[in-house]
């Protein structure tokens, strides 16, 4: 079991419980899953702070269940074991008993490379790396969906959404530099039983999951997750910590077998001479204001939204427990960028209530629309 405590979202935010639901069935799907993910059925059941389908301004609290606790309800349960008992180190039980309490809390002292097992074994002291594994699965992932579907619900009240796709699974993925058109990705990633938005890709992919699998091997890769209509001025350069591209990298490589991020076209831009890489800005009254024609950067200079669509590029190692774990990856990292932008929101806009909420959003867009200042 789960349990999630989200602080923040203003009162009076209807929050769509179907809506949470899919996107924990999100992170569950994709070509060649798991078979732990075949057992779990998550839902998220709300025990605080919602009544009657709206937000109370206080912490949400909710709770996932899924279909494998009983199975575990001894073997990770907080009493304290019997003097004596196998667990404890007495003699050992029936071995072949699958119901005995033995069975379902065999000890891991077998630490696996890629894991936090060996370090966080050493860390606190633990002769048994299950009190580790099991706080440090990616199964936690799940109240990170949730909680980032309710960030969804609220950026959805502002106009703005998230969506992701798989850029690469192996030596198969779109060439460095590709910005697919959001269009393109709303319409084919979902369709897509590895989430990639490109058919020729896509075959690529499933081609490379194949032949990993026929070889027992796993493999790593990477995904991009976007924020749409975006406004400029979220995140500030004032302080280190409070530089929004940070933040969203933190964030992003808090997701468990994530080792590196990109946002925008880093990593080709690394290689290009500044003439090549830099957004030129354009002013146009009747487009709006200031505009890029294009957006290398991935929305954010100096820490600060500009306005342009936020695009976070996110890589993963090989796995050697999912053979396929990237379309849920991407599903948990926009449910981490949902996190992220709706607190920069609530921290540039405010309001106890969603209604001011969107007042003071509308306020501050009729703001940046004055510029540049009339002369008096």
């Amino acid at each position: 079991m789960l349990v999630g405590i989200l602080e923040g979202l203003p009162a009076g935010l209807p929050i769509d419980l179907p809506t949470i639901d899919a996107d924990l069935e999100h992170r569950m799907g994709g070509y060649g899953r798991g078979k732990r993910m075949k057992i779990e059925q998550d839902r998220a059941r709300f025990v605080a702070g919602v009544r009657h389908g709206h937000a109370l301004g206080s912490p949400i609290a909710f709770l996932i269940e899924y279909r494998d606790w009983t199975n575990w309800r001894h073997g990770m349960g907080a009493e304290p074991l019997e003097a004596g008992s196998p667990e404890a180190g007495g003699s050992t039980a029936e071995s072949g008993d699958l119901r005995s309490p033995a069975a379902d809390i065999r000890r891991v002292t077998r630490p696996r490379p890629g894991h936090a097992d060996l370090a966080g074994g050493l860390k606190f002291d633990r002769a048994d790396l299950r009190d580790i594994l099991e706080r440090a699965s990616a199964r936690e992932t799940a109240a990170r969906v949730a909680a980032g579907a309710l960030c969804r619900i609220f950026l959805a009240q502002l106009d703005m959404s998230i969506t992701s796709h798989v850029i690469r699974i192996g030596g198969a993925g779109l060439e460095a530099g590709t910005a697919l058109p959001v269009n393109t990705i709303l319409e084919c990633a979902d369709a897509s039983p590895v989430r990639c938005a490109d058919a020729q890709t896509e075959a690529a992919m499933i081609a490379a999951i194949d032949a990993a699998s026929d070889s027992l091997d796993t493999l790593g890769g990477a995904f991009e997750v976007i924020a749409i209509n975006v406004p400029p001025g979220l995140g500030s350069h004032t302080q280190w910590d409070l530089k929004l591209d940070g933040r969203i990298a933190q964030a992003m490589m808090s997701i468990p077998a994530q080792k590196a991020v990109e946002i925008g076209d880093a990593i080709w831009a690394a290689g290009q001479p500044g003439s090549v890489v830099h957004d030129p800005i354009h002013y146009d009254r009747e487009k709006g204001g200031f505009y890029r024609p294009s957006n290398r950067a991935g929305g954010l200079e100096g820490g600060i939204t500009f306005g342009g669509e936020l695009r976070v590029r996110v890589f993963m190692k090989p796995l050697s427990t999912l053979r396929q774990p990237l379309p849920s990856a991407a599903i948990v990292g926009e449910a981490m960028l949902a996190l992220i932008v709706a607190d920069a929101c609530l921290e540039k806009f405010g309001g106890d209530s969603i209604g001011e909420t969107k007042r003071n959003y509308a306020s501050y867009l009729q703001q940046i629309g004055r510029f540049p200042p009339q002369s008096s």
